[in-house]
């Protein structure tokens, strides 16, 4: 006989409910059951594990009758519709005898057993008197349920601000109390719209990663706390406990977001230690120094260690040195051609220098010649003897 984690009622309770024989089931049937309370219409969750029965508390038990047939789910719809009628006319009565109370949900079960209602109320309320005016109306027996406003959510609320089902309408077992201290730790605005459900309470999944946040914030340094840091000594301004980050402001008034492994120690002012505290943090302090310069200078004999490099490093380096091979050799040849030409025309100058001259004077003399060959003309026209 196996055993399943039902979802049933209104109220979307849980049970651990059998089969009558070896009847099998899967995730999400509809079901037809029978439970403390009566015979019910519920939803197959889970096969039911030890484990799985160790995370519920106090669940009902029961069993489950059979698969919901076109019939049962037709009965089920005229149930719906009945309700709504058993609604209004229940809101009637309770106008009528002035009773400070308000109807939140009216339900009845699929075999007609008993009519239960929901109410919400800030005070105790006497309904006798309206117990016995409904049994009268409704010929059958009644059951009066005073709930909370988170309840109330459960009963009639469909999503939430994230755009999800609402929490306690699927998946929630019991509500845990929230409190404001969960959102001041979660850093989460403070504004009451936007934390508030639709309840008009605190938001259930504030508590959910309340407990990771207690713990991560156990191996943080408190706001105010003197540190020696790998950066030097200062104070802590702020936390940052999902990414364990710390604000630090230094002695010299720089500000630093330093990781939680980032502090060598923590000083307390008050410890008769004080000064061993110091002194220890200073010796951290000078160790990280000398390890830091220690792997600066391992990093620099690398590069400078070409046997080290990647061959992506050696071609460019190699690149890089036949391009310089050709600017300088042709520098060689640029200056050495320059060298010769100066050298030539030096030569020529010196070599033809005398020669230019008595040339120069060669070809002066022919022209006075010429001149002194030519016939003079008088002004009359004729020639001059």
């Amino acid at each position: 006989m196996s055993k399943y984690i039902t979802r049933y009622g209104s109220m979307r309770l849980l049970g651990v409910l059998a089969t009558r024989s070896e009847d099998q089931y899967a995730r999400g049937d509809r079901v037809v059951v029978r439970t403390n309370r009566g015979l019910e219409t519920g939803e197959v969750l889970r096969e039911a594990s030890e484990n799985a029965i160790k995370q519920m508390k106090n669940p009902s038990n029961g069993q489950i009758l059979r698969k919901m047939s076109l019939e049962d789910s037709a009965e089920l719809e005229r149930l719906q519709d009945q309700q709504k009628d058993y609604f209004k006319r229940s809101q009637q009565i309770v106008a009528r005898l002035e009773l400070k109370m308000e109807l939140a949900e009216v339900e009845k079960l699929f075999g007609g057993e008993r009519l239960i209602i929901y109410y919400i109320s800030e005070d105790r309320v006497d309904f006798r008197e309206l117990v016995k005016e409904l049994a009268a109306e409704f010929q059958m027996r009644i059951e009066m349920r005073q709930i909370g406003v988170r309840d109330e959510a459960k009963l009639l609320a469909d999503y939430g601000d994230c755009g999800k089902p609402v929490c306690c309408n699927t998946h929630l077992m019991q509500m845990p109390p929230v409190s404001m201290k969960m959102a001041k730790l979660q850093k989460a605005t403070l504004d009451p719209t936007k934390i508030s459900g639709r309840c008009g309470r605190l938001k259930c999944c504030l508590r959910y990663e309340y407990d990771t946040y207690v713990s991560l914030k156990e191996d943080l340094p408190p706001s105010g706390t003197e540190v020696i840091t790998s950066s030097g000594r200062g104070k802590i301004l702020n936390q940052e406990i999902l990414s364990q980050q710390l604000l630090v402001e230094l002695e010299s008034g720089r500000r630093l977001m330093l990781h939680v492994s980032e502090i060598l120690t923590t000083l307390d002012r008050k410890s008769p230690d004080y000064e061993e505290q110091v002194a220890e943090g200073e010796r951290l302090l000078a160790s990280v120094k000398t390890d830091e310069v220690e792997m600066a200078l391992d990093s620099l004999t690398s590069d400078v260690n070409t046997g080290d490099l990647s061959e992506d490093d050696k071609s460019r380096r190699g690149k890089g040195k036949r391009r310089r091979r050709r600017r300088n050799s042709k520098g060689q040849k640029k200056s050495q051609q320059g060298s010769s030409e100066s050298g030539a025309e030096d030569k020529k100058n010196t070599s033809g220098g005398p020669s230019s001259s008595g040339n120069g004077k060669k070809k002066r003399r022919r022209r006075r010649r010429r001149s002194d060959n030519k016939p003079s003309q008088n002004p009359e026209g004729g020639e001059s003897t």
